[in-house]
């Protein structure tokens, strides 16, 4: 079980607080072994008794019978052993039709600690961010970061760079971590992971043709980092041989960033300070399934860089966006709780125009915020004039 003391130590404040604790993420991001964390946790650090810690996975087959709201109730409170707090883990409980109504009630019980799980940010849409309005913290989780992969025991002994190489190939679900690097199992598994979810967590939802969901999915992982909008996507598609509608793109992107199999930016007027609502980037959740669907590009280094911060940025700051300054693009733009940001990447600025060109980036902001410069190049922290630049390893593996 891979350790991932950044998310539990998000859970931990919240514990015995009166808010539901909803986690959410892609499927296989890890989500059921942070419950299982979490037990570990309530149980050797907090002393609590395990009669009192009821954890319902349902994905397990034999809690099939739980897949009705009135069901799953009874039988968490039928497993309530008194009146001292209950802490109950449900796993995956989009799966229960109607599950706002479980919820709601469970959660009204003073004697009831409730975390909850989902491989889908609607989730939180429609009647239950209705019903629990206030009442709910949620935990948005990604597959390992580089610095959580850096700690898994496959990969101790090796160099950094090995590792590097190692996770933008095999990619940061922590199950792959378990196969050896073996290229046909990963690929299977990775395979396997995505027709899961494009079938289970998009298709099935919003009846989509589930070809053409695989094709958009192909040509947003192909581009990752680009400004575009579904109208942009959908006259491509149609060139390329794919015809489809703008308002089917827009269905299309908004269930797969539900699903959690992309991630957007928006723009942001540093200048102006308002968020630019037209042109958006996308972004993978993760290399390996990126890999294993746009095989041409597994050596376009820059990108894959580019698309590794953007995730560990949502990690540290939650509020990531693409700046659009008075002369040029920044390439991100944070708040977080250390204040705003800004954020060039480039593979390397070994060449001295290279250089100028990503600092010029910076040069339209007149504003004190820190700014900084992330590239591959092994090279001490650097400051020029004022902006740092830095090695990408050591930065990401300072990360969650």
């Amino acid at each position: 079980m891979i350790e991932r003391p950044h998310y539990l130590d998000m859970l931990k404040p919240w514990k015995d607080k009166d808010v539901i604790k909803v986690i959410t993420g892609v499927r296989r991001c890890g989500k059921s072994t942070l419950m299982e964390l979490w037990k570990r946790y309530l149980q050797e650090q907090e002393g609590i008794d395990a009669r009192h810690i009821i954890h319902i996975n349902l994905e397990l087959l034999e809690n099939e019978p739980l897949l009705e709201y009135h069901a799953l109730h009874n039988e968490i409170l039928s497993r309530c052993a008194d009146d001292a707090m209950h802490y109950v883990l449900i796993d995956e409980i989009q799966n229960v039709p109607d599950f706002q109504k479980a919820v709601d009630s469970l959660y009204v019980r003073p004697n009831i600690d409730l975390y909850i799980t989902g491989s889908n940010a609607n989730l939180l849409g429609g009647t239950l961010a209705t019903l629990l309005s206030g009442r709910y913290t949620e935990i948005s989780m990604l597959p390992l970061s580089f610095a959580e992969y850096l700690t898994t025991p496959t990969n101790t002994g090796m160099s950094q760079q090995r590792r590097w190489s190692n996770y933008i190939h095999d990619g940061s679900f922590p199950a792959v971590n378990e196969l050896d690097g073996n290229d046909n199992l990963i690929h299977d598994y990775l395979d396997g992971v995505l027709n899961t979810i494009l079938i289970k967590d998009v298709s099935q939802r919003i009846n989509a043709n589930a070809s053409l969901l695989r094709t958009l999915v192909v040509y947003l992982y192909d581009n990752i980092g680009n400004l575009t909008t579904p109208r942009n996507i959908a006259n491509t598609l149609t060139s390329m041989g794919t015809k489809v509608s703008t308002p089917t793109v827009s269905a299309y992107l908004e269930a797969l960033e539900s699903a959690f199999v992309l991630y957007s930016a928006d723009r942001y007027d540093v200048k102006g300070k308002r968020i630019l609502k037209r042109e958006k980037k996308y972004y993978a959740v993760d290399m390996g399934l990126r890999r294993i669907l746009c095989s041409n590009n597994v050596r376009d280094t820059g990108r894959i860089l580019e698309n590794i911060v953007y995730l560990e940025l949502l990690r540290r700051d939650k509020e990531v966006f693409v700046g659009q300054g008075p002369t040029g693009e920044i390439d991100f733009v944070t708040n977080g709780p250390q204040g705003r940001r800004y954020w060039q990447v480039c593979e390397s600025v070994n060449n001295p125009e290279t250089l100028e060109r990503e600092l010029s980036s910076f040069s339209s902001i007149r504003d004190n915020y820190p700014k900084t410069l992330i590239t591959l190049d092994d090279v001490r922290p650097t400051s020029h004039d004022g902006i740092q630049q830095v090695y990408a390893l050591d930065w990401l593996a300072a990360g969650k």
